[in-house]
């Protein structure tokens, strides 16, 4: 396949799983701090390391708009309003794809431990910017945006880090384990 129609159709399906998980809810697991961790941003970080940064700022694109419109339209809780803010739902998801695309480059010689930190990169970027927006919006006090972070953020850097490792590794036919890492 053409490289550029690949891209396409990688940004258009992993764009697609993205609102998919939105539209289900199965993006959000429920978690024992009453907020639900986000597993949303996997498809941007996959779509980054398979594909490149464009790729990864693209469905990082989609999977923001799409939150914007689910606040707007859906909203399932009551800071869903404060997604409908672009600054907010669309900016930082951005950032997520390139970001993970640099550390796979810089990693991707070991390839467990590039998609490993990948998978974390990419999560902690999108905790990281979305709490900052929040806090420079004022929604938040500044003093509460660590213990967010630190309840939600680490746990979807772990499960990011399992799903990115995994889905990554199965698409690149990279053995992980006892076995050489291959590309």
């Amino acid at each position: 396949m053409n490289d550029r129609i690949r891209k396409i159709v990688v940004t258009g399906v992993l764009g697609a799983i993205s609102a998919f998980l939105g539209i289900t809810h199965w993006g959000f697991i429920p978690w024992i701090t009453g907020a639900s961790l986000t597993i949303m941003h996997v498809p941007v970080i996959i779509g980054a390391v398979l594909e490149g940064p464009v790729v990864g700022a693209l469905i990082g694109l989609i999977f923001g708009v799409f939150s914007l419109i689910q606040a707007a339209v859906a909203p399932s809780g009551p800071t869903d309003v404060w997604f409908t803010n672009p600054l907010l739902s669309v900016l930082p998801r951005l950032f997520i794809g390139p970001i993970s695309w640099l550390v796979w480059s810089a990693l991707k010689k070991s390839p467990a431990i590039g998609l490993i930190l990948s998978g974390i990169t990419g999560s902690l970027v999108n905790t990281g910017l979305v709490l900052g927006m929040i806090g420079i919006l004022g929604l938040v006090p500044w003093q509460a945006l660590p213990a967010i972070a630190l309840a939600n953020g680490v746990p979807e850097a772990a499960a990011s880090a399992i799903l990115v490792l995994l889905v990554v590794a199965a698409v690149r036919q990279i053995r992980i384990g006892r076995g050489k890492s291959r590309l």
